[in-house]
């Protein structure tokens, strides 16, 4: 496998990790980078831009991107998060003095902060959008607002797989009368020089490559790769919450359109680099070059202080959330105990470690049946763990 980028000493475990994602984990094409006290030591890339590439196929190239799923939740909750910080959100205010219609049938008690702990509600929609419906920004806004409670607001947790999203688009969208993906270009990724996106602007097209589905030889290990009955059953239960919250959109759309790479969707559909996404994470916790650092030492407290714990109403697995962040644990493990980031499902994840002042970016253009904690992920991790 030809490997290309660099690695500072004593990080070749990572590139000994990405090199055997390839050769035992079924890897396609895929980058990592990670940045250390705001440095970058590892920025590597491998195999084929497009997941069904053959030998001639287009190389993965420094600067490609790929859809991160998820993972582009990490991203946006940094959104709300910054306008708290602002003073122009309140996180313990309902979300309805922000949005009125959404305080419909019941959801006047939903608060900001439980949206961005998982704790709403509201994962699921009783009438799914169609894939037309959800590239329209409103139209997603409209549906959550109409749609009744599954659970009192902040009594319990489950993951709110697309939801999340239009809620907080939304959000952003009240407070400061522009839309999540254009916030997030000029207020995030443009101030710190990530390579990121909540809707694919057309010029940048020309560097995501095709993704699909790829299956891991052999036992890849751990709960993703071998869910437990109960996980199983609810992923097949057209009844469940699991079914129902990630079929909000019904059937979901395929995600080489451009049409969608263009829309802004800030829980699946942001577009990255490895550079970009550990770049930011990076930026969260300090300054990277001559960009600013974002989250102040209070923000970056609230960000990962604990909020959600324990059996997941949707994923049927534990999971512990921050606010807009996953934490470190069985569900999701980042590098330690202060750790706080975001899978995306099939593969991606970036994360921050701020006490080893660790941030990391990984993508890929295969995704694997995984939820939350891929192998190939997992393995980089380890790597990173290794080099420390």
């Amino acid at each position: 496998m030809d490997v290309n980028g660099t690695v500072a000493e004593g990080f070749e475990p990572v590139r000994e990790a990405f090199v055997r994602n390839f050769e035992v984990l079924g890897e396609r094409g895929a980058a990592v980078a990670v940045y250390r006290d705001g440095h970058r030591v590892v920025d590597l890339w491998a195999g084929t831009k497009d997941v069904d590439g053959t030998a001639d196929s287009a190389p993965w190239e420094r600067g490609t991107a790929q859809i991160v799923r998820s993972a582009t939740k990490g991203v946006a909750a940094a959104a709300l998060l910054l306008l708290h910080q602002r003073g122009l959100l309140d996180l313990d205010a309902p979300v309805g003095e922000y949005w009125p219609e959404f305080k419909a049938v019941g959801k006047e008690r939903v608060l900001v902060r439980h949206v961005l702990s998982h704790r709403a509600g509201l994962p699921v929609l009783d009438r799914p959008l169609t894939p037309e419906e959800a590239l329209d920004p409103l139209r997603g806004a409209e549906a959550v607002a109409r749609q009744a409670l599954v659970w009192e607001p902040g009594t319990d947790h489950g993951y709110h797989a697309l939801t999340y999203g239009w809620l907080l688009g939304e959000l952003v969208r009240r407070v400061t009368g522009r839309g999540v993906g254009d916030w997030i270009a000029e207020e995030i990724a443009g101030p710190v020089g990530a390579d990121l996106w909540v809707g694919l602007p057309a010029a940048e097209a020309g560097r995501v490559g095709r993704s699909g589905r790829v299956e891991a030889p052999g036992n890849a290990g751990g709960l993703r790769s071998r869910p437990k009955r109960s996980v199983t059953e609810a992923y097949d239960d057209p009844a469940s919450l699991t079914r129902r919250a990630f079929a909000a959109i019904t059937p979901f759309p395929d995600q080489n359109d451009p049409a969608y790479r263009a829309a802004s969707l800030p829980a699946t559909n942001g577009i990255a680099t490895a550079e970009g996404l550990a770049r930011f994470y990076a930026s969260l916790v300090g300054e990277v070059g001559a960009g600013p650092r974002l989250f102040t030492p209070g923000t970056l407290a609230a960000a990962r202080a604990e909020e959600s714990a324990g059996p997941d109403r949707v994923l049927v697995i534990n999971t512990r959330f921050g606010l807009g962040y996953m934490l470190h644990g069985s569900a999701s493990p980042f590098l330690d105990a202060g750790s706080f980031g975001h899978p995306g499902r099939g593969g991606s994840l970036g994360f921050a470690d701020p006490e080893s002042g660790i941030a990391f970016g990984y993508v890929t253009n295969g995704f694997s049946k995984t939820v939350t904690a891929d192998p190939r992920a997992q393995a980089l991790v380890r790597g990173v763990r290794a080099a420390l």
